[in-house]
């Protein structure tokens, strides 16, 4: 009777309906993004977005009730799709077809899920995660941060994606509008009462799709069939390039740090801690759904660190709205016509509104930060990992053609570089007891020059 009330609440499916729309603006982007980089034709294009619909809707329905069963996004993850564009424009720069690499990437996206749900069942989570200390997690969270921010304003500027992009410029119109539409987000967020304030995502997407159609009378820029269709490996059939694949499983381990955050992040505002069980559940789930991913073509799965901003933003925590959006969600994908018509929010205004909430990161990464004691000597524990992932997502993929095959996919990730650097040094030295010593010495030194000084 309980659970009948609320679901006759307004408020409930309001709410849902905000779960809805966060959930699609961050998936609708990433198999549109992904088919122009793979040079897909239009209706794979559609396709993939509605399984990307019914896969992502199912998964956060399933982690809600059997995972973590917290309000936390389950979606296709920043850092896969971060690292598939970037494997995709390097292979493509060292004159690698696009199904080699297609292939490749299906074939260490699926070895990744299974080990992600053996560690799952095996019950290793708790264990991996003492190796993500907030040091490390502060890292993987700035670099995310920078990474995704960097795709999203790379749409916020008319930029398209894959090898489109070479000899692309700068929309000037385009970028008026998605500046206009992220300063929008940014000030509801900050300034409107908190009734307004939970719907800013909501509020800039609708307002800026309507303002893009008036102005730019956009054509249909993707067109679908009439039924959904079950096409297996889309991007290329299974293939063997054992430096792609090496890359990609190891993104699949480096990947685990987005659970550990999202659960993490939450455990304060849960007020709990995370148990074995959840752990367990969590990861279990996300290896199905990243291998259910790889084969129908969709980035892998993770719960979205995001989430922990949103759940900020809007106070949003109980999993019945939650629910309801994955529900939504499903049914968006399950019908073609409505998923047809979502799937023609322009990508500019998506990224901006994107681009609003994902500069959220910055606070995640600086909570993590604040648990770390730095000094003066033990500082390089972060600053390495931070600057050496950053300066190499500023370089060009052309840069790394030197480098040989095996490693190149590896060695050309800032956020892969920058989180396997951070769990080195951070593991492998002890950097709390480093200049420990000398500050305290240099403390108690200028308390007794004051207490000298006063008597």
């Amino acid at each position: 009777m309980n659970r009948m009330k609320e679901l006759r609440k307004a408020n409930n499916w309001i709410s849902g309906l905000q779960w809805l729309f966060f959930i699609f603006t961050n998936i609708v982007v990433i198999p549109i993004t992904v088919g122009a980089a793979f040079e897909l034709p239009p209706e794979k294009v559609v396709n993939l977005l509605q399984l990307s619909f019914i896969v992502t809707g199912l998964a956060c329905i399933v982690q809600a009730i059997l995972g973590h069963k917290r309000a936390i996004m389950e979606g296709q993850s920043g850092l896969w799709w971060g690292i598939i564009l970037a494997l995709c424009a390097t292979a493509s720069a060292g004159g690698m077809s696009l199904d080699d690499v297609g292939g490749s990437l299906t074939v260490g996206i699926m070895i990744s899920a299974i080990i992600t749900f053996f560690i799952g069942v095996s019950g290793l989570g708790p264990h991996l995660a003492k190796l993500f200390t907030p040091a490390v997690m502060g890292v993987f969270m700035f670099l995310l941060g920078c990474q995704l921010i960097g795709i999203f304003l790379k749409g916020m500027l008319g930029i398209p994606f894959g090898n489109q992009a070479q000899g692309a410029q700068i929309d000037l119109s385009i970028s008026l509008l998605s500046i206009i539409i992220a300063i929008l987000v940014i000030i509801i967020s900050v300034k409107a009462p908190p009734a307004i304030r939970r719907y800013s995502l909501l509020i800039g997407i609708i307002i800026g799709w309507i303002t893009y159609s008036l102005i730019f009378n956009p054509q249909q820029s993707v067109s679908g069939s009439s039924s959904l269709r079950l096409d297996l490996f889309p991007l290329g059939e299974p293939a063997w390039d054992l430096g792609i694949i090496i890359t990609t499983v190891l993104a699949g381990l480096l990947n685990l740090a987005n659970t550990f955050a999202a659960l993490k992040g939450t455990e304060g505002m849960y007020h709990t801690q995370t148990t074995k069980s959840e752990y367990k559940g969590t990861f279990a789930i996300t290896g199905i759904f990243s291998f259910i991913g790889g084969v129908l073509g969709l980035v892998p799965y993770s719960p979205y660190v995001s989430s922990i901003g949103f759940l900020s933003q809007t106070g949003i925590l109980k999993r019945l709205p939650f629910i309801l959006g994955g529900f939504l969600f499903l049914v968006m994908g399950l019908i073609p016509p409505i998923g047809h018509f979502f799937s023609q929010i322009p990508l500019s205004v998506g990224s901006a509104a994107l681009f609003a909430s994902y500069l959220l990161m910055f606070n995640s990464s600086f909570t993590f930060f604040k648990q770390v004691e730095f000094n003066t000597m033990n500082a390089y524990r972060s600053a390495i990992p931070l600057f050496v992932g950053v300066v190499i997502m500023t370089l060009p993929a052309s840069y790394f053609e030197s480098i040989p095959a095996v490693v190149r996919p590896l060695l050309s990730s800032g956020l892969l570089m920058g989180i396997m650097l951070a769990l080195l040094l951070e593991n492998l030295m002890n950097w709390d007891r480093i200049g420990v010593t000398e500050e305290n010495k240099e403390v108690a030194a200028k308390k007794l020059n004051k207490k000298t000084n006063s008597a």
